[in-house]
């Protein structure tokens, strides 16, 4: 199941958006919807939110439950933005980054693939304006559903009407399988930090959100990889169409990690797992009777050079490094001594990336001594440069040799 985003703009071929959204539902995906202030003249959004079941964007409505901001939200949340149908005035927008309401802002904010079903007066559609702008939108990644000829509203003969609705849905799918690069693939991500009880309302644990795990898992689902996700305890949503397993120690995390790892052609290692947990945790609260309190300490054991030390000649093991100085200097030395394939490394001394923020930027260390910078971006696109990684080496790992 694929999570869909559905943009609106004003023009007489906003009803057939409904049908759109309709044949996604039907075809099992989850569709959220965006629409311009002219759309909701046409089509009101209510019309949008029963189709749906979810809040439609708009200018008027910018927040969501408990205060979310829906364009934030939506946009993180979707695989692909669908805008059917495109005027020319959304397509000047989109050309030029403006961002002047509901849906060319989520445009903006929005990191994966972006596809635009135009509809409007011939003229127009060949027009040198609408013309120039679809050839900037096209450099720039984004997949056009061409109109169809026929007539028009405007009482004009010719092309400019909106393609049908199959025709949307079908070259939507198509974009989202169109990069199936880890079909059959089994992929193992860990995420989230873990908690090392104290007493039975009380825990030592860190700042991982889980964000940057999560991500991975998913991009990883949506490359058609079959994906189990080890968890720690985190306030995120589940990603669809992946196993989830929820652990909240280091040890449990361990026990979790060494059932499905070896089955795995790919395991991640993106969770914060704390290197030290309490020797005696209370099973009563302990009462602050004392001006001090000594805790003593236990090391756990490192999960990822025990996987290290386990691995099968042709699994590719992925580690993190989350630094505060000398970030790349500690990930080689890590990646050598846990024998892992690849480290992914980063400096969460940085407010702006790191634990809880949505960005990250990180340094990708090979076995080989290389060291590739993927500069600040939404942890969507650094999850996907991850995967192309992990990928590269799976297939050196796989290649036949010869001699």
């Amino acid at each position: 199941m694929a999570s869909i985003l559905l943009g609106v703009t004003g023009g007489i071929a906003a009803y057939k958006a409904c049908e759109v959204l309709r044949l996604f539902d039907k075809a099992g995906h989850r569709v959220r919807v965006v629409m311009t202030r002219t759309a909701t003249e046409f089509v009101g959004p209510l019309t949008f939110e029963t189709l749906s079941k979810a809040p439609v964007l708009t200018d008027t409505r910018p927040l969501g439950e408990h205060g979310s901001i829906l364009h934030i939200e939506y946009a993180d949340e979707s695989d692909v933005f669908v805008v059917a149908p495109c005027t020319a005035n959304v397509i000047a927008k989109l050309a030029q980054g403006v961002a002047d309401d509901a849906l060319t802002t989520t445009a903006l904010a929005f990191t994966g693939p972006v596809l635009i079903a135009p509809a409007m007066n011939v003229n127009m559609w060949h027009s040198a304006s609408v013309t120039g702008n679809l050839a900037v939108l096209r450099t720039r990644g984004y997949h056009v559903v061409e109109p169809s000829s026929g007539d028009l509203a405007c009482g004009w003969v010719g092309e400019g009407r909106l393609a049908e609705p199959p025709q949307i849905v079908e070259a939507v799918l198509k974009v989202l399988d169109g990069k199936k690069d880890m079909a059959r693939l089994r992929v193992v991500v860990s995420a989230g930090p873990t908690q090392e009880k104290i007493d039975p309302v009380r825990f030592l644990s860190n700042r991982s959100s889980g964000k940057m795990g999560y991500a991975v898992a998913e991009a990883a689902r949506m490359r058609g990889a079959s994906v189990t996700l080890v968890s720690g305890p985190v306030s995120l949503a589940r990603p669809t169409g992946v196993t989830v397993i929820s652990v909240e120690s280091a040890e449990e995390m361990k026990t979790a990690l060494e059932a499905v790892a070896p089955e795995a052609d790919i395991v991640i290692m993106a969770a914060a797992v704390a290197d030290y947990r309490v020797a005696a945790p209370a099973d009563r609260k302990i009462k602050k009777d004392n001006d001090e309190m000594a805790l003593r300490l236990v090391r756990n054991d490192d999960i990822l050079a025990g996987l290290g030390k386990s691995k099968r000649a042709d699994q590719v093991l992925v580690g993190f490094a989350a630094e505060t100085n000398d970030v790349i200097a500690y990930a080689k030395e890590k990646l050598q001594r846990k024998n892992a394939d690849l480290f992914v490394a980063n400096d969460v001394s940085r407010a702006d990336i790191g634990f809880s923020a949505d960005d990250n930027e990180v340094h990708l260390i090979y076995g080989d001594g290389r060291a590739i910078k993927i500069d600040k971006a939404a942890k969507k696109r650094i999850a996907a440069a991850i995967l192309d990684a992990a990928r590269e080496i799976h297939r050196s790992k796989a290649a036949p040799t010869t001699g």
